[in-house]
């Protein structure tokens, strides 16, 4: 089956590419990405997906994907990281969500104990409808942030 996406790099392309793995600019991400646009480019060598993933230790879907990307978003985007957008998940807290965390650990704790531990924390946020729901690890790192 013919491939999709053709991977033609101009000289200045191939020159940063080549850069980048002499001198191993980056990370070991890019210097795999740019390793495999340059075994990838039809004027060059023009490696097979297959004999570029036995090559280089990855998928073939790695290579395919590395294509892609440079034939639809661009050069800069097939060898740069894809920075996230969004954090996978939101944050649990706002200000004054912490601010009355960090006032209640501040304060007495409840009768019958010495000092505050997580759980008794997690579990008064909860009883005080500070929010739904919490782990104990939110509380923790809500509480190191304060130091």
């Amino acid at each position: 089956m013919p491939k999709k996406y053709i991977v033609e790099l101009s000289e200045k392309e191939r020159d940063i590419l080549n850069e980048v793995i002499l001198k191993l600019k980056g990370g070991y991400q890019k210097v795999r990405r740019a390793q495999i646009l340059l075994k990838a480019d039809i004027n060059a060598l023009g490696w097979t997906d297959e004999k570029i993933s036995e090559a280089f230790g990855c998928t073939t879907r790695a290579v395919e994907n590395t294509r892609k990307t440079l034939v639809l978003e661009g050069f800069n985007e097939a060898l740069e990281r894809k920075k996230r957008i969004t954090p996978p998940n939101p944050k649990k807290f706002n200000g004054e969500q912490e601010a009355k965390v960090i006032a209640l650990r501040l304060g007495p704790p409840p009768k019958g104990f010495s000092n505050w531990s997580l759980r008794l924390l997690t579990k008064r946020v909860i009883e005080l409808g500070i929010v739904d729901s919490v782990s104990e690890e939110t509380i923790r790192t809500t509480l190191k942030k304060m130091v």
